[in-house]
C-alpha cells in the first residue's frame, strides 16, 4: 500500500470517481484520471494504480450496456485496439510518454477543428468502415496502453457516426473493458501492477461504483446534441491539457 496523506488520497479518489463516471457514458472524462492522479505520483504509477479502477468499472458498465451497442464496430475496433495495445508493449521501452502524450492532444485538438470548420454544414453520418476502423483503433489501443488516453483516436472514428447516445456510449464502453482487461498481462509483465497497491485500490472502488451509475444516469437523461457538445468540448479540454503537458515536460 502506498500512503501518500490526504492530498495523495484526495487526488487518487477525484480521479476514481473519473473513472467511474466515464464507465457510466459520460464523455471522455475518464482521460483526466491519470492526468489528476499524477498530481500526487508518478505517471508510470498513477496508470498502474487505475488500472484496476477501469477493470472493475468495466464489469458494471458491461452489465448496463449490454444490449446497448453497435456490434460492426466492435468487430472492427476490438482486433485492432489488441494490435494496438500488443504494439504498446512491444515498444513500452523505446516511445516516451511525451510523445504519446504529445500525439494524442494533437489528434484530439485535430479532431475538435475538423469538426468546427465542418459541422454548420450538413454532412451525412459516416458508416463503420474497416479501413479507417483499423488504423483508429490500432491508434485508439497504442494510446490507451500507455496512458490510459484512448478516446481521442477513438472518437475520430466514431464521432461521425453520430450514433445514437446510448449506443455510443455502449459501444465505447465495451471496447475499453477489452482493452483493458487485454493490458493486464503487459502491465503486469512491465511491474506496473503491484500487490502493495491493492488495499488502496479497494478503498477507491466503491466511489467509481457509484460513480459509474450516477455517469449512467447523467448520460440518460442528457439530450443527445447536447450530449455530443459535451464529448466535443471534454475532448478539447483534455487535448489542450495533453498538448500543454508534453510542451512543459
Amino acid at each position: 500500500m502506498i500512503d501518500g496523506g490526504l492530498y495523495f488520497y484526495t487526488a487518487a479518489l477525484l480521479a476514481a470517481v473519473l473513472v467511474g463516471a466515464s464507465k457510466g457514458g459520460l464523455p471522455v472524462v475518464g482521460m483526466l484520471g491519470v492526468p489528476v492522479l499524477a498530481l500526487a505520483t508518478s505517471p508510470v504509477h498513477a496508470a498502474g494504480l487505475l488500472l484496476p479502477i477501469f477493470v472493475v468499472t468495466d464489469l458494471f458498465g458491461l452489465w448496463v450496456y449490454r444490449r446497448e451497442y453497435d456490434r460492426r464496430n466492435l468487430m472492427i475496433l476490438i482486433p485492432a485496439a489488441a494490435l494496438g495495445v500488443a504494439i504498446g508493449w512491444a515498444t513500452a521501452s523505446l516511445v516516451s510518454d511525451r510523445l504519446v502524450t504529445l500525439l494524442v492532444g494533437v489528434i484530439g485538438l485535430s479532431f475538435c477543428l475538423n469538426y468546427w470548420l465542418r459541422g454548420r454544414h450538413a454532412v451525412a453520418p459516416h458508416r463503420a468502415d474497416i479501413p479507417r476502423g483499423i488504423f483508429w483503433g490500432t491508434v485508439s489501443g497504442f494510446t490507451s496502453f500507455v496512458s490510459h488516453a484512448g478516446a481521442p483516436p477513438y472518437q475520430m472514428y466514431v464521432l461521425p457516426q453520430r450514433l445514437d447516445k446510448m449506443i455510443y456510449a455502449g459501444t465505447t464502453t465495451i471496447l475499453f473493458a477489452v482493452v483493458n482487461a487485454t493490458k493486464l498481462v503487459p502491465y503486469w509483465a512491465l511491474g506496473q501492477l503491484s500487490f502493495a497497491n491493492l488495499k488502496t485500490v479497494a478503498v477507491l472502488f466503491p466511489f467509481a461504483i457509484a460513480a459509474t451509475f450516477a455517469g449512467v444516469k447523467l448520460t440518460r437523461i442528457v439530450p443527445q446534441e447536447l450530449f455530443y457538445r459535451l464529448v466535443i468540448g471534454a475532448l478539447l479540454l483534455i487535448s489542450l491539457k495533453l498538448v500543454s503537458d508534453a510542451a512543459l515536460g
